[in-house]
């Protein structure tokens, strides 16, 4: 599918699998698109279910994040299942909650450092749900439950960068020149830059 769209991706088309997602400035420019689109499948012999489209809408939800002219957010169904989701108790149970709030930790700020807690237990031969791990749990549902609503990027602005190396991480805060905020990012450092002194970090962190 990528390669049917080729042409299109990422100026006025995204894929995943069979999910086609149409985007544009104004409402010309998005009739025309579709009629892009549209022809392209039926060039390629290709079929959309018609239940399964929706057409010039404002807002739409998207692998698991709500898309608007606003920018990117989670979707509410996502946010009410963090509301919900109780303490794990079991090595499994854990795995699942921090699969599915890694999927969002770009709407988290410090994410690697609120779930360390949570993940030093995932080292561990047997599972004991500490002070601290439960307190990391609460924490990270807080900053999920009240996450940010990410801007999409204006390629037309400059952008800010703003990045930190500390210990064994490198963190990375990304907007546009009027401070939109388009991501939060936080990695761990590989063994072998552990080695290097802060400076050098700091350049790497840069270069991520």
């Amino acid at each position: 599918m990528n390669e049917i769209f080729k042409a299109y991706l990422r100026k006025f088309v995204l894929v995943f699998f069979y999910d086609i997602l149409v985007f544009s400035a104004t409402w010309e420019d998005h009739l025309y698109h579709l009629e892009l689109v549209l022809k392209t499948l039926q060039q390629q012999q290709l079929f959309a279910r018609l239940s399964k489209c929706s057409f010039g809408v404002r807002e739409i939800d998207y692998l698991g994040h709500t898309l608007s002219g606003t920018g990117v957010a989670m979707e509410n169904d996502k946010l009410e299942a963090v509301k919900k989701w109780p303490i794990p108790t079991t090595v499994k149970q854990l795995r699942g909650f921090l699969g599915f709030s890694g999927y969002y930790r770009r709407f988290v700020k410090g994410y690697a450092t609120i779930a360390a807690p949570l993940t030093d237990l995932l080292k561990k031969d047997s599972f004991q749900c500490s002070p601290n791990a439960s307190l990391a749990f609460d924490k990270l549902k807080d900053a999920l439950t009240s996450a940010p609503v990410l801007a999409i990027p204006n390629f037309s602005e400059p952008f800010v960068l703003e990045t930190n190396a500390s210990g064994s991480k490198l963190e990375l805060f990304l907007a546009n020149l009027n401070i939109q905020l388009l991501t939060f990012q936080r990695n761990f450092l590989l063994e072998c830059r552990n080695n290097l002194c802060i400076s050098e970090n700091f350049m790497s962190s840069q270069r991520h």
